[in-house]
């Protein structure tokens, strides 16, 4: 089966670069043990492998002012479990998605998810604060082969306009876990605390893992993938962020993940000791973002792409992102004067379905530029968003757990650099031109 060519809407946006990209790639064999679409089970496999993460970081979330109290530590170094895990999940992105481009996707995933395992388990018996903090970013290391090759192996398996309702798709069934995540660790620190909350995780990583083993195909055949070693990935990489339209949709789409962090870290304090709500009306109200964040997505990858340009798309989320975090600032600084949970909720909304419009364009309009180094560039994506999610976290804690402002500074602060990216580096409008025209202009 031959490997799917550079779709109509690839090449209207970037002609040079399909011819770039052609060059640069080893050439397909004229046939490929890689399927041309992924069946129903891969579908849900790949989902699985990007739900990983919001499963770590949400079904803990309800337990983190329980993890405060039991182990005895300011809430600042609490939130470090989450920072770690993040951190780790950037790192070992940059390291599993070369190795993915040189040895295939299967091998370097199902190690990475057997260590996962282990990782997560050791963190259901630490049993100090500082110990929790090392099993996490252990977890975070192994959990990001997860993220990285299910991305790749979309970008070996779609083109285009395809693969963006493929990516929302994926946004679908990985966004059931934060809607699911917090209210299932709601319900486990009913019956128990929050060491069991890692039990379940462990529990679904091993299942994730046997999945991964017995029904997902290597996608990357051995004549496209790269001999080189480490030399040779960096210049994949350096190549790549060279490509200033590339690092644009990088910092767009890593501002905007960090702004989503921001809201992901300081939530459980903000609603639960600033509100007073309690860790099940937390995960309820987590839920119902997260919902909001599918079903725009959904919208998004059904309705709009194919009719609207993916640059106008995420223009309009970028936008939405921003006026949210202004509302949710002018609120928590008492600006609009005294308000309650529900106008503080409805803000976040806002702010949580608007990423159904960021994040697959951003995914998708980056990768339609690198078919010829899918892992590294899934690597660098990846890396970029959980590193400046990971400095976001300890931001939202500075001013103590009473107040939401530094939270709202944060989003507001990411949604503007995001929007300056976007206009000053991906220039929608010469891309425009680009696919009328058929010129290449300012790479």
């Amino acid at each position: 089966m031959t490997e799917p060519g550079p779709s109509a809407a690839e090449t209207a946006d970037s002609p040079a670069i399909a011819e770039r990209d052609a060059a640069a790639a080893p050439a397909a064999p004229a046939a490929s043990s890689a399927p041309r679409r992924a069946g129903l089970l891969v579908t849900l496999v790949l989902g699985g492998l990007t739900a990983v993460p919001p499963l770590s970081m949400d079904m803990y979330l309800p337990a983190l002012p329980q993890v405060t109290a039991v182990l005895h530590s300011p809430a600042a170094t609490v939130q470090l479990t989450l920072t770690t895990c993040l951190a780790g999940m950037a790192l070992g992105q940059m390291i599993v998605g070369p190795m993915s481009d040189k040895w295939g996707r299967r091998r370097p995933l199902l190690v990475g998810m057997v260590i996962y395992v282990l990782a997560t388990a050791l963190c259901a018996v630490a049993t100090t604060t500082e110990l929790l903090i090392a099993f996490r970013l252990l977890q975070g290391l192994a959990g990001a082969a997860g993220i990285v090759i299910a991305r790749a192996v979309v970008r070996d398996l779609y083109d285009g306009v395809a693969m963006a309702r493929f990516f929302s798709t994926l946004m679908l069934i990985s966004g059931v876990a934060p809607v699911v995540a917090p209210l299932i660790g709601g319900q486990i620190l009913q019956i128990t605390d929050w060491r069991g909350v890692f039990v379940v995780l462990t529990a679904v990583g091993l299942a994730m893992t046997v999945l991964v083993w017995r029904t997902l195909p290597e996608t990357l055949p051995p004549a496209r993938r790269h001999p080189g070693g480490l030399g040779q990935a960096l210049r994949t990489m350096r190549d790549l962020l060279a490509d200033r339209i590339f690092s644009g949709y990088l910092l767009v789409g890593a501002f905007a993940f960090a702004a989503l962090f921001a809201y992901i870290s300081a939530s459980p304090f903000v609603v639960q000791e600033i509100y007073g709500a309690s860790p099940q009306v937390f995960s309820l109200l987590f839920g119902v973002n997260s919902i909001g964040l599918v079903l725009v997505g959904q919208l998004n990858g059904k309705v709009l792409v194919g009719r609207v340009r993916m640059e106008t798309v995420l223009g309009i989320g970028l936008a939405l992102i921003a006026l949210a975090a202004t509302a949710l600032l002018l609120m928590s600084a008492g600006v609009l004067g005294h308000v309650g949970l529900a106008p503080m909720a409805a803000g976040l909304f806002v702010l949580m379905a608007a990423m159904g419009l960021v994040m697959p364009s951003t995914s998708t309009l980056a990768l339609l530029r690198t078919p010829h180094a899918a892992g590294s560039a899934s690597a660098l994506l990846g890396t970029s968003t959980f590193l400046l999610g990971s400095v976001a976290s300890p931001l939202v804690g500075i001013a103590g757990e009473r107040t939401a402002v530094p939270m709202a500074l944060v989003q507001l602060g990411c949604a503007v650099l995001a929007l300056l990216g976007f206009l000053g580096m991906c220039r929608p409008w010469q891309r425009r031109e680009e696919s009328t025209t058929g010129e290449r202009t300012g790479l």
